[in-house]
């Protein structure tokens, strides 16, 4: 996306101006705006105001002035809050839908099966966990027959920066923020740039639901030398929440290290699957389908690596194939589409970097490979076709960078030693899929995976209240449930001599 511009005036092209949102209002346009692009067909559908340094400043102050308040409300209120802000979501849904795919390009019935459900139930989700939060204490025997009590108190964290990816735009924001408010912070968000849509409707909806003035900010940019620098290293954020690249993520820790400011990553991953010799083969090969191609790849759960024991290989990649050439590509409108493009023009031009690659690697591509036309109306877009190769191995690029699209390589493996190896051989560490009928086996593959998550004959099966995270290059700390109270809080331990 090409960076901010003078902001001109309103024409038939750019039917709305997305503004950024500041002490419970929608503040006036600033000077700087840039593009918000369909990436289904390439075309504008808004304008952005681009934050600066004093508006961010106005936002992180604002949300400074609204923390005792909003702090001091009664838990019991601040659910109520969230659970308002679901029934509106619900009341608003095919809005947010729409806001939701013009902004990514996906298919309207995952708009709404996955992002915008999974958004009404992480408010709810919070809303429960936090109104059911307990604190352990402790009863100590003391010399000469007395007693002391410990327990703990927890405290907000404080203005809270929340920096969201543009795959899963609204449903990695409630994720962020329901706890965060819950809890009693106050927030700072910076939408991706290229997503900016559901974030400031977001806006509006928390408002109507009692959200006092300054809880809730959005301020919209880029990163180095736009709002996301600003916000990250301004020194009235109390902690960063972040989702994102690695390379991103390790920039972030950066700046916030000199003022040892908390952060919660949940970065990029290199997931791979291990499809053993006795798996069921119709459910592993629709599990693969969703995990290699949901969402055109750009879930960072998402599979990469395919182990298959080499008994079955050959009808793993069959079925594969078979599956992925039956994805339909097309308009999101289009209740029959399953998959939609790539986020935008320059991340296509990096999977196609990954696919050229490949092919100097000796890879054999089963399918896909290249660029779907789709006729005048979508060929501006950002589509790539679903991929699938063989011939390649852990030493290639390929199989050890995150590449985030439709792609996957299928590599052959002959004993559980083998592809428990294989699998932890990477630098990133967010999930895994173990398939197999051996439950026995399932449960220690599992546990051998190098992850923060493993599944066993499923994929993307989330219970909201366990932990969420990675390790290594995948992220650091834990969202979901208590994980999350954890983060968003800091507790005081008050110790009293009975």
């Amino acid at each position: 996306m090409a960076r901010a511009s003078q902001c001109g005036a309103m024409t038939a092209q750019t039917p709305q101006w997305i503004r950024n949102f500041v002490d419970g209002r929608f503040v006036d346009p600033t000077d700087r705006c840039f593009d918000a692009v369909d990436p289904a067909t390439g075309q504008v559908h808004g304008r952005v105001h681009e934050a600066d340094a004093p508006l961010v400043d106005r936002a992180v102050s604002a949300a400074r002035t609204a923390l005792a308040p909003w702090s001091a409300t009664p838990v019991r209120e601040r659910t109520d809050v969230l659970r308002r802000a679901a029934d509106l979501i619900e009341a608003r849904f095919e809005e947010f839908v729409a806001a939701e795919s013009a902004d990514t390009g996906k298919p309207l019935a995952l708009a709404r099966d996955l992002d915008v459900a999974r958004a009404v139930a992480n408010f709810r989700t919070f809303a429960d966990v936090v109104a059911a939060a307990g604190q352990e204490s402790f009863l100590t025997d003391l010399p000469g027959g007395r007693q002391a009590l410990n327990y703990a108190v927890r405290k907000p964290l404080g203005v809270v920066a929340v920096i969201v990816p543009w795959n899963l735009p609204l449903l990695l924001l409630t994720w962020k923020i329901a706890p965060a408010l819950a809890c009693g912070n106050t927030v700072v968000v910076k939408p991706s740039e290229e997503t900016p849509g559901t974030a400031t409707l977001l806006a509006e909806v928390l408002a109507e639901a009692g959200l006092p003035a300054g809880a809730y900010n959005v301020v919209h940019g880029f990163g180095g030398g736009s709002a996301g620098e600003y916000v990250t290293s301004h020194p009235g954020i109390d902690g960063v929440t972040f989702t994102g690249s690695s390379a991103t993520g390790a920039h972030v820790m950066k700046t916030v290290a000199p003022r040892v400011r908390p952060v919660s990553f949940e970065l990029g991953g290199k997931n791979a699957a291990l499809v053993f010799a006795d798996a069921d083969l119709d459910e592993t090969l629709d599990g693969l389908t969703r995990s290699v191609f949901a969402n055109t790849g750009q879930v960072c759960l998402c599979t990469e690596r395919v182990y298959v024991q080499r008994e079955v290989f050959a009808d793993i990649a069959d079925g594969l194939v078979e599956r992925a050439r039956s994805l339909r590509l097309g308009d999101p409108r289009d209740g029959a589409t399953t998959t939609g493009p790539l986020i935008s023009q320059g991340h296509r031009e990096k999977v196609r970097g990954y696919l050229r690659l490949a092919e100097e690697a000796g890879a054999k591509v089963l399918t896909g490979g290249g660029t779907p036309h789709l006729g005048a109306e979508l060929d501006g877009g950002s589509w790539i076709e679903p991929t699938l190769w063989t011939g390649l191995t852990n030493a290639d690029r390929p199989v050890r960078e995150e590449v985030f699209g439709p792609v996957a390589a299928l590599i052959p493996f002959d004993t559980e030693e083998e592809a428990v190896a294989l699998a932890n051989d990477t630098e990133y560490g967010l999930a895994a899929s173990v398939w197999t009928r051996d439950l026995r086996r399932g449960h220690r593959v599992a546990q051998a995976m190098n992850v923060g998550m493993a599944w066993v004959n499923t994929w993307f099966l989330r219970d909201l209240r366990s932990p969420f995270g990675g390790v290594g290059l995948s992220g650091l700390g834990r969202e979901g449930g208590a994980s999350s109270l954890h983060f968003y809080t800091e507790p005081t331990n008050v110790c009293v001599q009975l």
